[in-house]
């Protein structure tokens, strides 16, 4: 569920804006704890649970955009996200932030299509 007076996501025709995900636990709401790489892998895990619940997939992803508290770990997240992300390379803007929500360090939104 979303944090905050927001949805997870929207779809409109075929098209579906997930708002942005941090490392929040699905199942106590919690954010977890952990190195960049940890949270980048729940992020994307989170992302994909809601395409999916859309009738849609990462491999549908459009444009991502990345939100890092530190752009030292811009390898990192990449090498989490090349996991993901191996053959449909979406477009992608990566940007350092002061704060993000619980004090995460990572947050991805993404848009993408269904059938």
């Amino acid at each position: 569920a979303a944090i905050g007076p927001y949805s997870q996501a929207i779809k409109f025709n075929n098209l579906i804006f997930v708002s942005g995900q941090i490392a929040l636990n699905p199942d106590s709401n919690t954010l977890i704890n952990g190195d960049i790489t940890i949270q980048t892998k729940q992020v994307i895990e989170n992302l994909k649970a809601i395409l999916e619940s859309a009738e849609s997939s990462l491999q549908k992803v459009l444009k991502v955009t990345i939100f890092i508290t530190n752009m030292k770990d811009f390898d990192r997240v990449n090498e989490v996200y090349s996991e993901y992300f191996d053959m449909t390379l979406p477009a992608r803007a990566c940007v350092e932030v002061a704060n993000l929500p619980k004090g995460a360090k990572v947050e991805m939104e993404a848009i993408a299509y269904s059938d």
